[in-house]
């Protein structure tokens, strides 16, 4: 290997050639970091050839194992422009494109499910799933069910409780999808898409009447009332009247401007039963926050199914 000795510097240097060949690259990379510059020069020979010093086999080295990472050349740049290239830019650089393999990994993992759902469904039912898979990006979006739900909830609620609401309402989808889960998603996704019949999106007679305000109070207690629910559905307990239920009949005594008394349970009771419900909406909750072979997780749905049967269940013993 020929060794080229600049007698302005008194340091050893090398050509792109011998720089490539100690690192074990070519010299078109060698090439590129240099016009990028990434690789700076540390002379050029009398006849303009590029001349690199030890240091310059050390960057490349560093360069070529953070691209070896997959990290871009605008993070590469802001590394090597730090002053200790172990420090916080090289964490934070770190970070970032784990962060994106993370969702790389998780829409692979929803596509995987996706192929295995319509592999593995009969033949007649390939053509529905596929045009319910066909809108759903991957990993999906939870976009379209949220704007359902603030559509249903009352107009002018305060964000916080909006947001709140979603939280609960909205099912996140598994990083790691079943096909059962990708199918449920998808039904739920079709189902918040889909035109009501007649224009309007059916709202509880509750909103009505409670209006923003009182809309608020409503939905904190029952956050509150379904929480308390939740935790006897873990358990299988059967439904009966306690904490829970008390908690449930005031979330809706404070919005119906009324007192907790016998009658006031016995009328809500008679105004919840001719409400609109959503069960297919919670029962495909159910199944995307639910890993198969396990106890289905509680929803807002199934935990106002317990309270309502604790209410009828407390009503009787009333009467």
């Amino acid at each position: 290997m020929r060794e080229v000795q600049l007698s302005t510097s008194h340091e050893l240097l090398w050509s792109i050639g011998e720089l490539a060949e100690r690192a074990g690259a070519t010299v078109k990379t060698v090439r590129f970091y240099s016009d990028q510059g990434l690789l700076p020069e540390a002379a050029r020979s009398s006849g303009g050839h590029r001349r690199y010093g030890p240091q310059a086999l050390e960057r490349l080295q560093l360069i070529r194992s953070l691209r070896t990472l997959d990290l871009p050349l605008p993070e590469v740049r802001r590394i090597l422009d730090d002053a200790e290239a172990t420090g916080r830019v090289l964490e934070d650089a770190l970070d970032s494109r784990l962060r994106g393999l993370g969702s790389e990994l998780k829409a692979l993992r929803w596509r995987e499910a996706a192929l295995q759902l319509v592999r593995d469904c009969p033949p007649a039912q390939r053509a529905g799933r596929l045009r319910l898979l066909s809108v759903l990006s991957t990993p999906p979006s939870t976009a379209p069910l949220a704007r359902f739900w603030r559509a249903w909830l009352p107009p002018r609620m305060p964000r916080s409780a909006t947001a709140a609401f979603l939280e609960a309402a909205v099912p996140q989808p598994p990083d790691e999808p079943h096909p059962s889960q990708v199918l449920a998603f998808a039904r739920l996704n079709a189902m918040t898409t889909a035109p009501c019949p007649d224009g309007r999106q059916p709202q509880p007679d509750v909103h009505r009447v409670a209006g923003a305000g009182g809309a608020v109070l409503l939905y904190a207690g029952l956050a509150e009332a379904f929480e308390l629910a939740a935790s006897h559905l873990r358990r299988a307990h059967a439904p009966h009247p306690g904490e829970a239920l008390d908690a449930y009949v005031a979330a809706y005594a404070s919005a119906f401007r009324s007192r907790d008394t016998h009658a006031f349970r016995r009328s809500l009771a008679a105004r919840l039963s001719a409400e609109a419900r959503l069960n297919q909406y919670w029962e495909l909750a159910a199944v995307v926050l639910t890993p198969p072979g396990r106890s289905p997780q509680p929803t807002p749905g199934s935990a106002d199914d317990w309270l309502r049967a604790a209410l009828r269940l407390d009503n009787a013993g009333a009467a």
